[in-house]
Order: structure tokens, then C-alpha cells, then sequence
């Protein structure tokens, strides 16, 4: 059956292959569009059967598209949505699969667009209510999992370290002989790294020392 689309694509050349992709396949494209505002309305507007969209696009060219799609499905829990991204960025991956339950959600890098029947497996596979991940992201989620620390620094560990402690922020630049602006970017690295979400400071200064007392 055909699929009704609505494309999010802030890449003219992918926007518009996406679409005579889409077409040759027998979909009908309702809007392909270059940011996430756009990608909302015309979600609310025409319902589609299922939603492509990059991750990082405009208005602020941060993780828009994501923030999008979570929050339409949030609106539209049966909502398929398929979301495209040139790197693995796993705390995307995480949260989109944690959106009711990762049905009728797909993540994958935009490399395996060049795989047109695999791609196009992939969105009928969403479409239909399905999960389809990308084989590096799961990869890259099962390292994780084995050591969430792996991925910090020497310096940030030793920064988490002192936050295991209970110092403050002032305290630990002190130890490290280092501003205090320092050790604030030091921290919010581990949280970037870490994958934790975005929250108080005070909430995600206790999931980093569990993560780190976990190790």
C-alpha cells in the first residue's frame, strides 16, 4: 500500500533524492520540508502514514528534528517515524527508542539511504509498527553499556572522581589547580558523555557519580 510521507531534510540534494526515491517506490511525499517548525505543522495538519527526519536541522540547527519527532509522538503515540543522522549519536538513539516503547520507530544512518531496498524495507518495517536500528548504533549502544566511563577523558574521570566525593564545583578546581569555569565545562562533558538527560544539575550530578561507582 502506498505510504503517505512527510520528509524533514534540511540537505536540498537528500530532501529532493528522498522524494523520487519516495515516489519511484509508489509513496506519496504530503510535504518535504527544510526544518523542524515546518515538519510540525504540516504533522498536525496532514496526519501522515509515516514521518522522515534528520536529526539536527533548523531553526537552531541542534537536535531539532529529534525534539520534533519525539514531542508529535508525544501528541500521536501511534506515530511511525523514522529518523536519519549522519553520525551515531547514541543519546538520540536512546531517547527516541524510549518513546513508547521504541514501536513504529527507526534510526539510521543516512549511508544506508545508498541501500535503497534495505532503506525502503526499513520504512515500511516502521511504517507498519516495527523497530528497525541501525547495525552501527547498536554496536556503538552495546559499548556503552559495557562501560559508560570509556568515553571520558583522563581529566574528566578524575573530575568525576571528586564529584564521587561530594565536593562542590569550587572545591574540586581547587584540588585540580584549575578555574572553576574549567570544572564546569569538565562536568558538562561527563553529562554529554554519559548520555544523561537534560535535567537539574543537581539530578545529573547524582546519575554521573552512579555511573561512575558502577564501574
Amino acid at each position: 500500500m502506498p505510504l503517505r510521507v512527510i520528509l524533514a531534510e534540511d540537505s536540498t540534494l537528500l530532501r529532493e533524492g528522498l522524494v523520487s526515491l519516495l515516489q519511484r517506490f509508489g509513496h506519496v511525499p504530503l510535504a518535504a520540508l527544510g526544518d523542524a517548525d515546518a515538519l510540525t505543522e504540516a504533522v498536525r495538519r496532514d496526519r501522515p502514514d509515516v514521518v522522515i527526519t534528520d536529526v539536527r536541522m533548523p531553526p537552531s540547527n541542534g537536535d531539532d528534528g529529534l525534539r520534533a519527532a519525539v514531542a508529535l509522538r508525544e501528541e500521536h503515540p501511534r506515530l511511525p517515524v523514522l529518523v536519519l543522522s549522519q553520525y551515531v549519536e547514541r543519546s538520540y538513539a536512546l531517547r527516541l527508542l524510549d518513546s513508547h516503547g521504541g514501536a513504529a520507530v527507526g534510526y539510521l544512518l543516512k549511508e544506508r539511504v545508498s541501500a535503497v531496498g534495505d532503506f525502503m524495507a526499513a520504512l515500511d518495517r516502521v511504517a507498519a509498527g516495527g523497530t528497525v536500528v541501525d547495525p552501527e548504533v547498536i554496536h556503538q549502544l552495546v559499548r556503552l553499556r559495557r562501560d559508560p566511563l570509556e568515553r571520558l577523558s583522563a581529566r574528566e574521570r578524575e573530575v568525576l572522581g571528586l564529584m564521587a566525593e561530594g565536593r562542590t564545583n569550587a572545591s574540586i578546581a581547587a584540588h585540580l589547580f584549575v578555574s572553576e569555569a574549567a570544572v564546569n565545562k569538565h562536568i558538562g562533558n561527563i553529562f554529554s558523555k554519559l548520555d544523561l538527560p537534560v535535567d537539574t544539575d543537581g539530578h545529573r550530578r547524582v546519575l554521573a557519580v552512579l555511573a561512575f561507582l558502577r564501574s
